[in-house]
């Protein structure tokens, strides 16, 4: 399993950090600030009154972000987002969970091992010059540099990269995986079968190309640190970064020769704000749109937010797992896991603290993906079957398990006393740790602990990365192995027929069921939000700025 954990550790961490509700202090707020304004930003006054004659638009979120630079960062969310917005990536899900072209117009594969990538035709750069293979084929090679150093992609996966690693040989000039067959027209080759929504989703959705004729003028030491990147002036996409403050705010304004068609909103703001400080900004119109996955609304908001008059709310499809790993090498008897999750009762905390927006399932995957098995029934609350495994396995209830959750999740910090409660009533006996996310994430990472909660997102697609390591064994979050488990994960990349997925990722929800290693505490539907002059912009967990250049405003 070695060569599993390392392959997924760093995709792991990113996806934990997408999934996870985390609050930011102070608001932010911009219309193409100078460094003048920035003491503005930073306590809140309201920057973003448009000159006469323009439209900006103000999204709302409530993570900071890492970085603007694709060299530099891993790719969370709200970084992802943000880097879309000026380097588009081959390829993007739509709100339905389909992958549209961005860069891209097709990916195909006839063996899951050669994955034929072909760039739209229209596709140009901001100063004209065609979008080619070879911008492409140059940017995985130096998202690929040892001396960049970048994690995100995983690379490893593809021909001419380290097993280890991931990257090339310090000064390579071409990694034999990815090779330009046109001028249009990439195959990328990997070492071992792999799925194409895999491919679509873990690399053509995260893989920001970059503009060869740029870039090459850069050592690569100055990729991660060269000014340009602060404000490109040559771009893919919709919007040219103008300022930023990553605690704050960034800032932009519209690519008019943008090749699917010039933006009609001027200038577009990203503000930084705490989840307290969103609902009055929708009141006031100085927050014009929140995201299921960027903007962490507190719970008790939600129906205020609701009878606002001056916004309209979208529910999203239940994705984001609140999800609890048990450390099988501290509870190694399967009939106490079981008993754990038998005690709660699950529907409880959908319908009450979720205001019914939620969903309970076993396992991994929700509802709003396509290899969700919807035969497979949730384990329901039973505290006397829960007593009964306990007696079986001669549970000591003088013991103490110990628990830890994140600070930052509200709602889940309120959930948790209702399930320590359930558990005491049994005979388990909890002490509840709550620490911020950085600190979990530590501890999780040393795994001296028997659970661990935290907001996952596991891709409706391609659920693979995540489950594979999260079930692999000594060092995983879990510490659990199991061959059957672990073939039908191998099964799910050597196939495209959905059915067959199907099947192999229910086998592993049922063994999550018998021998729970982790449990669904619930799947969240989150909060969005759109002010009603806004045109064209509807909040949604995955395609959202796929045609950002349609958003209009209303005057």
């Amino acid at each position: 399993m070695k060569t599993i954990t390392k392959r997924f550790l760093s995709l792991l961490l990113t996806l934990v950090m997408l999934g996870t509700v985390t609050a930011c202090g102070g608001a932010a707020g911009t219309d193409d600030l100078t460094p003048s304004e920035t003491k503005s930003a930073q306590d809140g006054s309201d920057l973003s009154e448009a000159a006469e004659g323009e439209k900006i638009i103000n999204i709302g979120v409530t993570d900071s972000l890492g970085g603007i630079n694709p060299f530099a960062i891993d790719q969370t969310e709200i970084n992802k987002y943000a880097m879309d917005l000026t380097f588009l990536p081959l390829m993007e899900l739509d709100k339905d969970l389909n992958f549209q072209g961005m860069l891209a117009d097709s990916i195909t594969t006839e063996d899951n091992i050669h994955f034929i990538v072909h760039i739209d035709d229209a596709a140009t750069w901001s100063d004209g010059t065609p979008v080619t293979a070879a911008d492409v084929e140059y940017s995985v090679l130096r998202y690929a540099s040892p001396v960049v150093g970048n994690t995100t992609l995983l690379l490893y996966a593809f021909v001419g990269t380290d097993d280890e690693t991931g990257f090339v040989e310090e000064g390579a000039t071409s990694i034999e995986g990815v090779t330009s067959l046109d001028d249009k027209t990439v195959q990328f080759t990997a070492k071992s079968p792999m799925a194409l929504t895999t491919f679509q989703n873990s690399y053509a959705r995260y893989l920001h190309i970059l503009p060869k004729h740029v870039i090459e003028n850069f050592s690569e030491e100055e990729l991660t640190s060269n000014d340009w990147f602060n404000h490109p002036d040559v771009i893919s996409g919709p919007y040219f970064l103008t300022d930023y403050d990553l605690d704050h705010y960034v800032s932009y304004t519209a690519n008019q020769n943008y090749w699917k068609g010039a933006p009609k909103i001027d200038k577009l703001n990203i503000r930084v704000v705490d989840g307290s400080q969103i609902y009055s900004g929708l009141q006031s119109g100085e927050i014009d749109i929140t995201h299921h996955t960027m903007t962490a609304i507190p719970q008790e908001d939600y129906e205020s937010i609701e009878k606002l008059d001056n916004v309209k709310v979208v529910y999203g499809a239940p994705i984001t797992n609140q999800s609890a790993f048990i450390q099988t090498a501290n509870l190694p008897d399967a009939r106490v896991r079981q008993a754990l999750l038998y005690a709660i009762d699950r529907q409880q905390l959908v319908d009450q603290l979720l205001k019914g927006h939620g969903e309970v399932v076993d396992g991994f995957l929700s509802s709003a993906g396509p290899f969700y098995d919807p035969a497979l029934q949730p384990i329901a609350y039973d505290p006397d079957k829960a007593r009964e495994l306990l007696e079986q396995a001669g549970w000591d209830s003088s013991r103490t398990l110990r628990f830890y959750v994140n600070s930052g999740d509200s709602t889940f910090i309120n959930g948790v006393q209702v399930i320590a409660a359930q558990w005491a009533q049994v005979g388990i006996n909890v002490e509840i740790t709550t620490v911020d996310l950085a600190t979990l994430m530590t501890v999780a990472g040393t795994t001296d602990y028997d659970i661990m909660a935290v907001q996952y997102t596991y891709a409706p697609v391609d659920p693979y990365p995540d489950v594979t390591w999260l079930l692999g064994g000594e060092g995983s979050w879990t510490g659990y192995y199991d061959d059957e488990v672990m073939d039908a994960l191998d099964k799910t990349q050597q196939t495209s027929d959905t059915e067959q997925i199907k099947g192999y990722y229910s086998l592993v929800d049922r063994k999550m069921q018998e021998d729970v290693p982790m449990f669904s505490v619930y799947i969240i539907s989150a909060q969005g939000a759109v002010n009603n002059r806004v045109t064209g912009a509807e909040p949604s967990v995955y395609g959202f700025f796929n045609d950002v250049q349609n958003w209009d405003i209303v005057q």
